[in-house]
């Protein structure tokens, strides 16, 4: 079979005077590599790292990730420092073909040379993984590379950061952080039909692969408006933040591979930036409730208060989850447990609730006193839903609206 590609222009890429050489580049591609949280897509449960093949669910069909190792014939280790960087910013393979956005390269476009060449530095010092990725599995049309060339016309804006010289260093260094490294609006903006993303709702939230990547702009009622810059600090780099719960699933897995390494300094710019982009009121309905539901108020961490429901779902969180998170919202053991102003458990539908009953969290080192084990095996999709709902109903005061189905089509 042949294909033909649209014939893409190989810029010359070179360093500014300002990169440094030798380890200490390595040692920037490396944080820059950690910042950018290329291990979250390019590795799989369990394999090795970077070698690809972890797979996007999409409403066309499936995407794998490929292996970005220095193997030459499997991943990038044959690739020119050109063609990584037209990879980065432009999404054009090593042959020209166009790839898809679920790389962001939407994001990586801002990307300086700099740093794009020290991440291309610090992968090439990576073990060689010889590991194809595996076949993507996409409907017609969106089997056809080609369509992306328009695709790209309409929503691809290659023109790297610049920073705003009416703004001072560190909101500028969360500006390059947010948009384009972190790559954080990919998943916390609304996109199109066409699954570009909605930039007159920037950060307002989205959907990723079923779960909600919620409304992070200073809105005060849906957004975080209401957090203060310590809540936000420490929800960044540990993943949880009192009085709105913790991070799960890819939220959790950005922070404990992503953020969660990075410089205070980092965490504090992100912070910076936030509170100054537009505030967007989205999902009303998710919004987490203040204060505390009458259930809650009235609950002690060992006992329930202020309800007379005794059907499946309360004596299943009774059973199963009261002895970890307390009926009070503050935790058993540990504090991360708390489910008190959570937006998990203030949203009536549930979509991320049912995810992490189903399927658990936990660090990537599986350490027990973080994690939360899955329930999948353990009930059946109608006790799952009715223990949501019951959850919901307790701590967030609200009417849980999960069903049998939903939790069926969230199953893995």
């Amino acid at each position: 079979m042949l294909f033909f590609f649209w014939p893409h222009g190989l810029d010359p890429v070179s360093p500014s005077a300002a990169q440094p050489s030798g380890d200490a580049l390595i040692a920037r591609g490396k944080y820059l590599t950690v910042a950018a949280d290329c291990a979250a897509c390019h590795t799989t449960e369990g394999g090795k790292p970077f070698a690809g093949g972890l797979a996007f669910k999409l409403p066309f069909g499936t995407i794998y990730s490929s292996n970005i190792t220095p193997d030459r014939q499997n991943g990038i280790g044959a690739w020119s420092d050109a063609e990584f960087a037209r990879a980065m910013r432009s999404g054009v393979g090593r042959y020209g073909e166009d790839l898809y956005p679920a790389f962001p390269y939407t994001s990586y476009a801002l990307l300086s040379s700099d740093d794009v060449l020290a991440i291309r530095a610090y992968l090439a010092t990576l073990a060689p993984v010889a590991t194809p990725a595996p076949a993507n599995a996409l409907a017609f049309p969106f089997n056809q590379r080609y369509i992306m060339r328009g695709w790209k016309l309409l929503f691809l804006d290659s023109k790297p950061f610049e920073p705003d010289p009416a703004r001072g260093a560190v909101w500028n260094r969360g500006a390059y952080l947010v948009n384009g490294l972190a790559h954080c609006s990919e998943c916390h903006t609304p996109r199109n039909l066409m699954f570009a993303r909605k930039h007159n709702q920037a950060l307002s939230g989205g959907v990723v692969d079923g779960s909600k990547a919620w409304n992070i702009t200073p809105d005060k009622e849906t957004g975080i408006g209401l957090w203060t810059d310590a809540q936000l600090a420490s929800y960044l780099s540990t993943g949880y933040a009192f009085g709105h719960g913790a991070a799960s699933g890819s939220m959790r897995q950005a922070i404990d591979l992503s953020l969660s390494q990075l410089p205070v300094t980092d965490i504090e710019a992100i912070v910076a930036y936030l509170r100054t982009v537009t505030p967007h009121r989205a999902d009303a309905a998710a919004a987490a409730l203040m204060p505390a539901s009458a259930a809650v108020k009235a609950s002690t961490a060992w006992s329930p208060g202020g309800e007379a429901s005794d059907g499946t779902g309360r004596r299943i969180f009774e059973g199963a989850c009261a002895s970890c998170h307390g009926w009070n919202g503050n935790g058993q053991q540990t504090a991360r447990a708390g489910l008190a102003g959570s937006h998990a458990i203030n949203d009536p539908q549930g979509a991320n609730l049912i995810r992490v009953i189903l399927e658990g969290t936990s660090a990537p080192d599986h350490t027990a006193a973080t994690a939360m084990p899955s329930f999948g095996a353990a009930y059946t999709d109608a006790e799952i839903a009715a223990v949501a709902n019951y959850a919901i109903a307790h701590f967030g005061g609200k009417q849980g609206q999960v069903t049998a189905k939903d939790v069926a089509d969230a199953r893995p």
